[in-house]
């Protein structure tokens, strides 16, 4: 199974809140099949510790080190959320990328998020797309 495919892309999203965002980002690991349930817990935790905004309007929301037995398979979700969800001090966030990864497989797709990140103008794309086969392309390995 791919790390990152469309059934685990979720476009034109609303979320109430950060905690509501991790949530959905989670629940499409969960339906998947990449994670238990109770990884979502952990997102939320993890979330409480330490903050996985990166900037431009990403967030990278993953489980803790102790959530890693909830993990069934390495897999990336994406919640793009057009309007965006305030996440920290005044920052809004439009894409929550949900990380569950059991070894460093997922090392490649952060490699290509970062880059990108660093591009406002593909940013900007993949935040407004309605086309989950744009961001599948852009993250994709």
């Amino acid at each position: 199974m791919a790390i990152l495919s469309t059934e685990r892309i979720q476009v034109q999203a609303t979320a109430k809140d950060k905690s509501d965002a991790i949530r959905q980002a989670g629940e499409l690991l969960v339906k998947s099949g990449c994670v238990k349930p109770a990884y979502i817990d952990g997102m939320l935790a993890r979330e409480e510790t330490m903050s996985t905004y990166l900037g431009n309007g990403v967030a990278i929301p993953h489980g803790e080190f102790e959530n890693r037995d909830d993990i069934i398979t390495t897999g990336i979700s994406v919640l793009q959320v057009p309007d965006g969800v305030p996440w920290e001090d005044e920052e809004l966030a439009y894409l929550i990328i949900g990380i569950a990864a059991s070894s460093d497989e997922h090392v490649g797709v952060l490699s290509k998020l970062a880059d990108v990140i660093e591009d406002e103008e593909m940013t900007q794309k993949l935040i407004q797309t309605i086309d989950p086969n744009l961001i599948l392309s852009a993250l994709g390995e």
